[in-house]
């Protein structure tokens, strides 16, 4: 339980809020409405990319073909993996073990910068079969259909593996801070911001878990 009389987590108490379940309370429902408003854009694309397969179902699987599926599933390894190191975090911030928390989110961002050094190697690959669709870039598709229904296609792939891939680095990002604050000791007993770290991250990890069998398993 979360000590209210640690001075280093009294400080934590925000001077516009009443008590520390009021200020936590706060923080929980702004990571919800984060979350929320991220599962708007992401149903909005997965929803468009559904009408756009079974309008152009022949080229879109064709072009699921060309994707690695097993260089992905062991990226989907690689992040469940990471769930569950981020829920060791959590419960080691529960536990109060600084140490225990720092142990697990340095896991975690070491399976994250793993999961982006797999994902860069696969956009690279792509790179070089001449599959990126952006101007300034040949795309060259000899597959199944018409080549304008695959360049769609790999549109709303780059978009979604890449919008999901700045996740996962904004991710990095508050993993090493999250660490840097724990070592300094600023959390002191307030296990909420590693709770919420947690959260974003197991949306992330969601998401992703989502992607991997729209994008890859449409065979």
């Amino acid at each position: 339980m979360l000590n209210h009389t640690d001075p280093v987590t009294r400080k934590r108490l925000a001077h516009h809020f009443v008590d520390f379940d009021q200020q936590h309370e706060s923080q929980a429902i702004g990571m919800w409405a984060f979350i929320a408003s991220d599962v708007l854009f992401f149903g909005a694309v997965i929803f468009a990319f559904f009408i756009y397969r079974e309008t152009y179902a022949e080229t879109f699987r064709a072009a699921c073909q060309v994707l690695d599926m097993w260089l992905a599933a062991v990226n989907t390894g690689v992040l469940l993996t990471s769930s569950f190191t981020v829920v060791l975090a959590v419960r080691a911030a529960h536990k109060g073990s600084n140490g225990g928390i720092i142990l697990w989110l340095s896991a975690t961002t070491l399976l994250a910068l793993a999961f982006f050094g797999i994902k860069s190697f696969e956009y690279y690959t792509e790179y070089q079969h001449n599959l990126v669709p952006l101007n300034g870039f040949i795309f060259d598709w000899h597959g199944v259909g018409d080549p304008g229904h695959a360049k769609l296609f790999f549109s709303f792939y780059f978009t979604m593996t890449g919008i999901h891939a700045l996740h996962v680095l904004i991710g990095v990002g508050l993993l090493l801070a999250v660490i840097y604050r724990t070592a300094k000791g600023h959390f002191g007993r307030d296990y909420m911001p590693i709770e919420l770290m947690g959260l974003y991250w197991h949306f992330v990890d969601l998401v992703w878990i989502f992607i991997y069998p729209i994008l890859y398993l449409n065979r």
